[in-house]
């Protein structure tokens, strides 16, 4: 049996006075919980799936506010935590000067790139993705009218909603688009209620598809679309699940995969600095198809994803990446 140490504040102090020294990774699960049945949730399971096919233990936290980032960082590495991952992007610029100070200690970063010479970033292809998505979302539209909720609004999400419009305008060149973002402050990725506020708004303008790319909040998203009886698109984990053929499918990001590969590449002593893509060549990004929602899925929408992913793959079609570009063409 392997037993999960949670990294708190008091066991953390009393760990320290201790002088306890683990061989063991960490994990930072950020805001919004590790049961957020999205971003969160899926590194949670791929740390899970370690501990069951390795045997092993790991030391796990989870943020409960922006204070917290640096000294549960620092917490993690004293306390010899190896490698120590962290989740999201607001960890960037913490993780740039935490790092330099425990050079002994690998530290692996989901989705932004920190270089410094003890840490490895894992970043992914979501605009490829949302791509295929959005092509799914034109093609399932009766109404010719398809929008997206995004979280925080940061480039990263706009990266998502540019990469989804592109898609939808590609297998529908008349569709609209539209596009809200949750808030500006991290309270965005967990506000399910004005997700839902924000999809009703949608729907009275004519939007009959829904992409939620907004960690928890998204789960308010999906409820409203399904209370609506209109079609929804979850992320990062595979959510269609949750309201069985109401969710038209999901585009997995799998944070799981990199979780993962990072705990058996540090008990390895294998873990390579450096910057790591995960996209559509590696399934890093992927369109999730199952009994929950394959009646929704035409042949047509599965040959025309297929040939676009090739086509991607081939630089045939070229996504744009909001990120090394702050604009979307297909607006």
């Amino acid at each position: 049996m392997t037993i999960l140490k949670t990294l708190t504040g008091a066991s953390a102090a009393l760990a320290l006075s201790a002088g306890a020294v683990l061989a063991e990774p960490g994990l930072i699960i950020d805001l919004g919980g590790k049961f957020d049945k999205s971003f969160n949730e899926s590194a949670y399971n791929g740390a899970q799936r370690w501990v069951e096919e390795m045997g092993g233990d790991y030391v796990e936290t989870e943020l409960a506010n922006e204070a917290q980032r640096e000294q549960t960082m620092r917490r993690m590495a004293e306390r010899g935590a190896n490698p120590v991952v962290v989740l999201g992007f607001a960890n960037a610029s913490t993780l740039e000067a935490v790092a330099p100070d425990y050079p002994d200690t690998d530290f692996v970063i989901v989705d932004s790139v920190v270089e410094q010479p003890n840490v490895k970033s894992i970043v992914f292809s979501e605009h490829e993705g949302s791509y295929l998505v959005g092509m799914m979302a034109a093609m399932a539209s009766e109404t010719g009218t398809v929008s997206f909720i995004g979280g925080m609004d940061v480039p990263l999400i706009s990266k998502f909603a540019c990469g989804y419009a592109q898609g939808a305008k590609a297998a529908n060149p008349e569709i609209d688009v539209i596009v809200n973002m949750t808030g500006t402050t991290p309270t965005a990725w967990n506000d399910p209620v004005k997700g839902a506020e924000l999809t009703r708004s949608q729907i009275s303008q004519g939007s009959d598809v829904v992409y939620a790319a907004a960690g928890g909040t998204g789960i308010g998203v999906l409820q409203a679309a399904a209370d609506a009886d209109i079609l929804s698109i979850g992320v990062d984990s595979n959510q269609n699940h949750l309201h069985p053929g109401e969710v038209l499918t999901s585009m997995v990001k799998r944070v799981d995969n990199a979780v993962y590969d990072a705990f058996v590449a540090g008990e390895a002593g294998e873990l390579e600095p450096g910057v790591e893509v995960m996209g559509l060549e590696n399934d890093g990004v992927s369109v999730a198809v199952d009994e929950n929602n394959e009646e929704l899925v035409t042949e047509d929408m599965m040959a025309a994803i297929d040939e676009a992913r090739a086509q991607i793959a081939a630089g045939e079609i070229e996504v744009h990446d909001y990120l090394s570009d702050n604009s979307c063409p297909a607006f």
